[in-house]
């Protein structure tokens, strides 16, 4: 029987915000996704690369641990919104599909996400510096808020934010196109992350020989084994960076790695940073 997958996503704030030329911070790296429905005036959104002009009536989403920056030197208004994708799901889209950045606006979303922030008016950042609200103590209120919501609210909180989300992915893409053989190693890895994980233990799942296994993941993932269990060690890292107080030798070790040096020269190859400088520089007022 086909193993069934879930996706569950977490609100964990919604809200509208008016800003004067104050909306300028650079290098926003969460595990956590943002959508933005402008309401009025302009600002800029630099992500991969590319420059996004926010213009009214648009919806824009920034997946998680995307490296981004905003810049405004004007008024401008948007509702906001941001949502966590439960971690132990076994499916996760906002980390297998690529989204377009903007959509059009209709007016059934800013019915919908009005709707969201009538029905969660406990969630609006009291601060809009990330560097205030983006961080271990924030995060972890706002999960526990979300386990104590009551039933009728969660299952329409759920249903907006699917309904928000379909908006993207309607125009989405896979990153990859994997068989079910391939499938079952994702699952695996992703189930134990924190432990050391050998090819081995991949291609028994796979019953296929090492190269083989090898040859057809880098195929179907565009990534080597290796590659992708570092790069998902690395996002988990993140998270524990910001969700807790563990110094960066127990994050490490948590995610066994033995070697420290090596931990840190692999999370500044896969976020341009160091495990320091993530957790202390990395959300600064935007000077450029």
């Amino acid at each position: 029987m086909k193993e069934k997958e879930t996706v569950e996503l977490i609100l964990l704030n919604v809200g509208y915000a008016i800003h004067q030329a104050d909306w300028n911070y650079k290098h926003v790296n969460s595990p956590f996704a943002r959508i933005y429905l402008v309401a009025e005036g302009k600002a800029r959104l630099h992500v991969k690369d590319c420059v996004h002009e926010l213009t009214p009536s648009h919806l824009y989403l920034i997946p998680p641990f995307t490296l981004h920056s905003y810049e405004c030197d004007d008024y401008y208004a948007l509702y906001y919104i941001h949502v966590y994708e439960n971690q132990f799901s076994n499916r996760r889209v906002l980390e297998d599909y690529h989204f377009p950045v903007e959509r059009e606006a209709t007016p059934l979303d800013l019915l919908l996400v009005r709707r969201l922030l009538e029905i969660n008016p406990d969630r609006d950042l009291k601060q809009y510096d990330p560097s205030d609200y983006d961080n271990s103590s924030t995060l972890i209120k706002n999960l526990t808020l979300h386990s104590r919501m009551p039933a009728y609210v969660m299952f329409e909180t759920q249903g907006i934010l699917f309904q928000l989300f379909s908006r993207f992915f309607e125009h989405a893409s896979p990153k990859y196109r994997i068989t079910d053989r391939i499938r079952k190693t994702l699952h695996y890895i992703r189930e134990n992350i924190d432990c050391p994980i050998h090819i081995d233990e991949l291609t028994d799942i796979c019953c296929l020989s090492k190269d083989h296994f090898i040859r057809l993941f880098r195929k179907e993932m565009h990534v080597t084994p290796v590659q992708y269990i570092n790069q998902k060690k690395i996002e988990k890292a993140q998270l524990m960076i910001i969700t807790g107080n563990l110094s960066m030798k127990d994050i490490a070790y948590h995610l066994s790695f033995d070697n420290v040096s090596y931990f840190n020269r692999l999370f500044k190859r896969y976020t341009g940073t160091t495990p320091v400088k993530y957790r202390k520089t990395v959300h600064t007022p935007f000077t450029g």
